[in-house]
């Protein structure tokens, strides 16, 4: 037992009274509610799916955390807000976070050091980073397929991000838009018409120069191919901003026999399609005072499209206070029926998409996605593979609380109020018990949510 006498400080009048704080606490976390991370996982497998993929090739008598271990560290690390390897030895002791990667959590042996961490992220091939990722995209199909069989309408929604990076890593080049040196991973999701959760299936980290439809088409198509193998009366629709809309991709979407609908740049030809919508906007801000949109469409064709394509535009103009009046025209391709109408087309088919970039900064800010601080490549792409595994379980938590305040809760709202609950574990040979404050504001929400996760009331 460590000394208090070291680790006590004391306040003369905190509370009214002379207040020593302690830290003696034995067999104690302040991850308790993590346990339901676990829970989840294991309806999933997740972790279990994914990390099959990583060969380990070290003796076997030598071995003290096994892959599998180093894998499942790393997934709840991130998810509890440890994203840093070195974070490892502040955690490696604590009860609950042996629990979650399967050792016995009073009596097992201490998790990974940093430096065993780091071995493990440098060991990836290439080989095996691409079969986890075809697994990420499996199990997104799968986990769509089985709650929503009857689905009549899947979107796919892919975007890429900016990833700065501070150091000499693999693959960072200085990218003039983005004004810094940085990797662009490239993100998709997964929504089925009427729900509001956008699954995550894609997590391909690359360079910061690339262009914006690297890896993009080899992705669609092998997930447009999967959702009609799982789904095969559903119909499939491609929701991308303006940096990706190539005439290859138009020609392999139309291919596909997929709907889509694409952002695209401003150019003189656009702007010309416009034209009277928008000065027609631009009247009625100047008469009432307050922003103005029209909408209409017309046939559109780059030079390097090989037919034309029915576009749709938002002809705006925008109000505020202070400032001049702003023209802020916006084109979407599409290959939409016509009698889905311009405002239809734009409004509902293609604006859902900033839903994404939604989820995009929730992964940023809640799970550091962007922390992709190792020196290989490699290393960071598994990185970016279990930011996402632990986002998924944070994903999969978030739908087994449907129908409570908590089915729209953030990655940190769900951490800090059913994640960061101080626990006492008590292990017997029969049992493990995590004893919480009777008085957490949340308790009846995480009980509500360790049953719908198969634990038993009492």
């Amino acid at each position: 037992m460590s000394d208090p006498t070291t680790q006590s400080v004391l306040f003369d009048d905190l509370f009214g009274k002379p207040t020593k704080a302690v830290f003696d606490g034995e067999a104690q976390s302040s991850d308790g509610g993590g346990a339901l991370l676990r829970a989840v996982d294991r309806k999933l497998r997740l972790t279990t799916r994914l990390a099959r993929h990583l060969a380990d090739g070290r003796d076997e008598d030598r071995v003290l955390h096994t892959r599998q271990e180093l894998f499942d560290q790393r997934v709840f690390g991130i998810a509890l807000g440890y994203e840093d390897q070195n974070d490892a030895s502040r955690v490696a002791a604590d009860p609950v976070m042996k629990g979650l990667v399967g050792r016995a959590p009073v009596r097992g042996a201490d998790l990974a050091s940093q430096a065993t961490l780091s071995r493990f992220e440098n060991a990836a091939s290439a080989k095996e980073l691409v079969a986890m990722m075809r697994e990420l995209e499996d199990a997104a199909v799968e986990r769509v397929a089985s709650r929503h069989p009857h689905a009549r309408r899947i979107t796919l929604d892919l975007d890429a991000t900016c990833d700065p990076t501070h150091g000499h890593q693999q693959g960072t080049f200085f990218n003039a838009f983005y004004g810094t040196w940085c990797y662009l991973p490239l993100l998709g999701f997964l929504s089925v018409a009427g729900e509001k959760e956008q699954h995550l299936f894609a997590a391909r980290l690359r360079r910061g120069t690339t262009k914006a439809t690297h890896c993009l088409i080899p992705i669609v198509r092998r997930m447009v191919a999967k959702l009609r193998a799982a789904l095969p009366k559903a119909k499939i629709r491609v929701r991308l901003d303006g940096g990706f809309g190539s005439a290859r991709l138009l020609d392999v979407l139309d291919a596909l026999k997929v709907e889509y609908a694409i952002g695209l740049p401003k150019n003189p030809k656009l702007l010309a399609l416009c034209e009277l919508e928008l000065t027609a906007a631009t009247i009625a801000a100047a008469r009432d005072g307050e922003s103005a949109r029209f909408y209409g469409e017309g046939l559109y064709a780059a030079d390097s499209w090989s037919r034309a394509r029915r576009v749709v535009f938002k002809a705006e103009v925008l109000v505020a206070e202070g400032k001049l009046d702003k023209d802020n025209p916006r084109f979407v391709v599409t290959n939409l029926p016509a009698r889905t109408n311009a405002k239809t087309v734009y409004v509902v088919a293609y604006c859902g998409r900033g839903e994404s970039e939604n989820r995009i900064k929730e992964l940023k800010h809640g799970l550091a996605v962007d922390r992709t601080n190792c020196s290989s490549f490699r290393a960071n792409q598994l990185r970016l593979l279990m930011t996402a595994a632990a986002y998924l379980l944070f994903q999969e938590l978030r739908s087994r609380l449907a129908g409570t305040e908590a089915a729209a809760w953030q990655v940190t709202t769900l951490r800090g109020r059913l994640m960061k609950i101080g626990a006492r574990v008590v292990e017997s040979a029969r049992r493990v018990v995590l004893h919480f404050a009777a008085a957490h504001p949340w308790r009846e929400l995480w009980r509500r949510a360790a049953t719908r996760l198969g634990a038993q009331p009492g």
